[in-house]
């Protein structure tokens, strides 16, 4: 095993070929630690070191890397996130889906800090990890399986292997990543890493899952201080307005009366920015109406995901995203709905953000008589159809797999075919947050309100900074970017990091604090900029900020806030 000096890690790295199912380590130093801590970070030194740019995504050349955090398995709060990286078949480049559950936490259980996936398997195949044993399962009988049962079947598979009931966490495709849908997703229990078709990846390498469980302990470096650390910073979420209020009580849900008040919300593809029946989808009915229970993932304090029923099931809700694009994106108004769809989406392993944004486009392609396909907005009675076809791949539905760009190449409606680099928009109104706008332009993704430095929340989901100036924006853009990176690459959710806008920042879009804020905007972009130019000149930690002190604490790894903006920087 390869050995590190730090905590956190379990110090191993290792590389599956599927086509020869080999194993070997892969070579992952401390000074590697250093400057690229984990995550997504790590997977993209990954990737620059083994592609030679003539990979393409559904070729055997092309790899997966599965990555978690130093802070993964701490304990620290919302840490259980890790990361799926690949070449997306979306876009074209390299890309990175981010997932809660527990297969990150099992995976540092098992020893690894990351898999590199490589090759393709001669049939349909799902791998089983068990510290360092590893073992190729063939998956037919699994073919054509959803998720959830696919799941079920491989933990059925394993308690009758060992006799026992097997603690492991998986990550599964549905029909959607077997017959290559561009925007499949690959899911860990009810949880997804949804965007940019990593899903279609697994599937083009004839790889159903993968089942990971260890007897592996995560080593603290000062366990006292870490201790300490973690339960101030869990009592700061807990009385801070976003993850102590909004999102405990409403999750995401509760940005769609936000977002229709800013103009923010997107309708009828993007055509406009406010939904006229958004009161009857928003997260005051939802919880009021549809939701059972909150739920959260491993070492969550703010548990933000909804429980809702859907036919006999209790299953995960639908996040804001969904909402809004299966809401007033398609002109529907009917919440259960939604609920009804994001289900079958999930069981199906389809990214709801891509399917419904494919959806509104042919909705108005045929509206405007690019593509006669006999979708229309606010007629809904046939969705659920469509989606199946979209996932098997027969009818309009092997079309609709593709995605806007491919389908507004071939019949036109460039200009209504909303995505960046080939990956649709989330549900954020670009034109009325012009430096959320910025960000959809720039992500190292595409068209991700996370990648490209989330500004909506300065410009209408929290500070209300004007949100049609461009001052400072891109240099903000380009700061929130690496704080962001470096934040996931940590393996910590990046909701943890709206401590950064304290409580009093967020005083509403008419307040004293919210108008000097803005008179000082033209003002504030220099220094953020000299902060970007120079980041290493930074040896200070912020308070609010506790990311860089975890990283001490728990790890025993050296940084301030200069180092931890040049890991995202990377």
């Amino acid at each position: 095993m390869q050995m590190t000096n730090y905590a956190g890690y379990m110090g191993k790295v290792i590389r599956l070929d599927l086509g020869s199912r080999s194993v070997s380590e892969y070579p992952w130093t401390d000074r590697d630690r250093q400057l690229y801590l984990g995550g997504k970070a790590m997977a993209s030194k990954i990737m620059y070191d083994n592609f030679t740019g003539s990979e393409k995504p559904l070729e055997p050349e092309n790899i997966i890397v599965i990555s978690t955090g130093p802070l993964t398995g701490t304990g620290a709060p919302s840490s259980s996130r890790f990361n799926i990286s690949t070449l997306s078949p979306q876009t074209g480049i390299t890309t990175s889906s981010n997932c809660g559950g527990n297969f990150g936490h099992y995976l540092k259980k098992a020893g690894y800090d990351a898999l590199i996936i490589a090759g393709k398997c001669e049939k349909l195949t799902w791998v089983e990890i068990h510290n360092d044993i590893i073992k190729f399962h063939d998956a037919e009988e699994l073919k054509g399986l959803c998720t959830t049962p696919t799941q079920e079947s491989i933990q059925q598979k394993l308690d009758e292997e060992r006799g026992c009931e097997v603690k492991c966490g998986k990550v599964v495709i549905g029909p959607a990543g077997e017959n290559l849908v561009k925007y499949a997703s690959v899911f860990s229990n009810e949880r997804a890493a949804g965007r940019a078709g990593v899903g279609c990846v697994f599937g083009s390498k004839n790889l159903k899952g993968i089942a990971v469980s260890g007897t592996h302990e995560v080593s603290i470096y000062d366990p006292q201080k870490t201790h300490e650390l973690f339960e101030k910073w869990v009592e700061t979420l807990k009385k801070h307005p976003l993850t102590g209020n909004q999102l405990p009580k409403m999750g995401t849900a509760g940005l769609v009366t936000t977002m229709q008040m800013r103009g923010l919300l997107p309708t009828r593809n993007y055509a406009k920015g406010q939904f006229e029946d958004f009161e009857l989808v928003n997260g005051e009915t939802f919880a009021e109406d549809i939701n059972i229970v909150n739920k959260g993932c491993l070492s969550c304090p703010m548990k933000c995901a909804r429980t809702v029923k859907v036919g006999n099931h209790e299953v995960k809700g639908p996040e804001l995203e969904t909402l809004g694009l299966l809401g007033g994106g398609i002109m529907n108004n009917d919440l259960k709905l939604i609920c009804k769809w994001n289900y079958e989406l999930d069981e199906l392993g389809m990214d709801t953000i891509s399917c419904a944004n494919t959806v509104a486009w042919a909705m108005e392609a045929n509206e405007k008589g690019l593509w006669k396909n006999g979708l229309q907005f606010g007629k809904t009675a046939n969705l659920s159809a469509v989606f199946r076809s979209i996932a098997n791949r027969q009818g309009i539905g092997n079309e609709l797999a593709e995605g806007t760009r491919t389908l507004s190449n071939k019949y036109g409606g460039k200009e209504f075919a909303i995505q960046s680099k080939g990956l649709e928009l989330a549900a954020y109104e670009p034109r009325k947050a012009v430096g959320q706008g910025l960000g959809y332009a720039v992500s190292n993704r595409g068209g991700c309100h996370l990648n490209g430095g989330y500004l909506v929340i300065l410009e209408g989901l929290g500070l209300n900074v004007n949100s049609q100036t461009p001052h400072a924006k891109a240099d903000l853009c380009m700061l929130m970017q690496d704080l962001m990176e470096s934040v996931s690459s940590g393996g910590q959710c990046l909701f943890t990091s709206y401590a950064l806008f304290p409580s009093f920042l967020l005083s509403g879009p008419n307040s004293f604090v919210t108008r000097t804020v803005n008179a000082v905007m033209p003002y504030i972009g220099p220094a953020v900029r000299l902060i970007n130019k120079y980041p290493r000149a930074i040896k200070m930690n912020l308070p609010l900020l506790p990311h860089t002190y975890a990283l001490k604490y728990a790890v025993g790894m050296k940084m301030d806030l200069g180092r931890f903006i040049r890991i995202g920087e990377r």
